[in-house]
């Protein structure tokens, strides 16, 4: 079976990729030798990590190379993750969701099939979004959505005419490498309590910082945590890093890893820790996958609809509501009661594993010949 996968591919963000990494592994080993071909923004570093073919992903560059891959393909995969959305700039052609719902004309175009796959849909805020999304996700021969807001959306969108399933997100079903790099690039002494910390920019949002950092100053004494910040999106993560330190006395007490570790790499580090304090959904992903109790901050409903299904939201915070005082006494709640809250998210990520396999099921029973 030959399948393009389009999505957001070789900018180096660690949700995305482990996105790709879970589909290209889950599809080689439920399928017969599948020809992969992944949309990428980095083809050559794509194909040489994941052991797949690679087209430049943008308009201006190849795009012989796209209809090719697509009028080859049996099915275009869109996804997953949260790409078809509006809340970056959207104009005529431009922007995230014009972008990757032409890909989709362009495969109907070339005679191919297409599913959505293990899609966080929104928000779609704007009329030509709206738009487009009534005109051109109705193209699609089959829908996953990884949560039950992101269906109820479509469906007022009017995106009614491809059938739609919720799922969960298929990084749920990553596949775990042994691999301790993030650990080794620290110098530790071994018995620290390590707490993951995971910060990202977001628009105009600021106050964040300074209510992480002074939390993370009273837990340093007060539960003595050694905080480590993972940037999942490189220089952006790390900016931001820098940004909660700025605003912290015991700065000398934390720790920043690198931005360039894969994401098998992130996962295995998270694995080590106490517990998680993340902005970045898929740093909550991946400490629901190694059962490590995470507090979030949601900056969107996908975060939200995450921290409901791994039992965590009753602990975490939307963005505008956080303050350090109540992140401190979540915090030491959680940490309290770690290997009760750490049972409870095993079992749920067990049950979202099953509904994230239930991607690749469902694309075989739909697509495969």
């Amino acid at each position: 079976m030959k399948i393009v996968i389009s999505g957001f591919y070789g900018l180096g963000n660690t949700g995305d990729e482990a996105i790709l990494e879970a589909i290209v592994d889950n599809l080689k080993d439920e399928l017969d030798h599948p020809d992969l071909t992944v949309f990428s923004l980095s083809p050559g570093k794509t194909a040489e990590t994941y052991g797949v073919k690679s087209v430049y992903r943008g308009w201006r560059h190849d795009f012989k190379g796209k209809v090719k891959a697509l009028k080859d393909a049996d099915l275009l995969i869109s996804g997953g993750g949260g790409l078809l959305q509006d809340t970056y700039p959207t104009k005529f052609l431009f922007g995230p969701l014009p972008y990757y719902l032409l890909i989709v004309f362009l495969a109907k175009l070339c005679g191919t099939k297409v599913m959505f796959f293990s899609q966080g849909i929104g928000p779609v805020n704007s009329a030509w979004g709206k738009i487009l999304m009534k005109v051109f996700a109705n193209m699609a021969d089959f829908i996953t959505v990884r949560d039950q807001y992101s269906k109820d959306l479509l469906q007022k969108l009017g995106v009614n005419r491809p059938e739609s399933v919720v799922t969960a997100d298929i990084v749920f079903a990553f596949q775990k490498k042994e691999d301790q790099a993030c650990l080794e690039s620290l110098t530790l002494k071994g018995d620290e309590k390590l707490v993951a910390v995971s910060v990202r920019p977001w628009f105009q949002h600021t106050a964040h910082y300074k209510q992480i950092g002074e939390a993370l100053d009273h837990l340093i004494e007060s539960e003595g945590i050694t905080p480590i910040f993972v940037p999942m999106e490189g220089h952006h993560d790390i900016r931001a890093s820098n940004h909660v330190l700025e605003h912290m006395k015991r700065a000398d007490k934390c720790h920043v890893l690198g931005p360039d570790f894969s994401p098998n790499q992130y996962l295995n580090f998270i694995s080590n820790c106490e517990m998680t304090i993340g902005l970045r959904l898929h740093s909550l992903i991946f400490s629901a996958l190694v059962a490590v109790p995470h507090i979030g901050i949601s900056y969107d409903k996908k975060v939200e609809s995450l921290l409901k299904r791994s039992g965590m939201w009753e602990h975490s915070f939307p963005l505008e509501e956080l303050t350090a005082g109540e992140l401190i006494q979540n915090s030491r709640k959680v940490l309290a009661n770690r290997e009760e809250l750490s049972s409870m998210i095993e079992n749920n990520a067990r049950t979202m594993r099953r509904d994230a396999m239930e991607n690749i099921d469902l694309l075989k029973a739909r697509f495969l010949k």
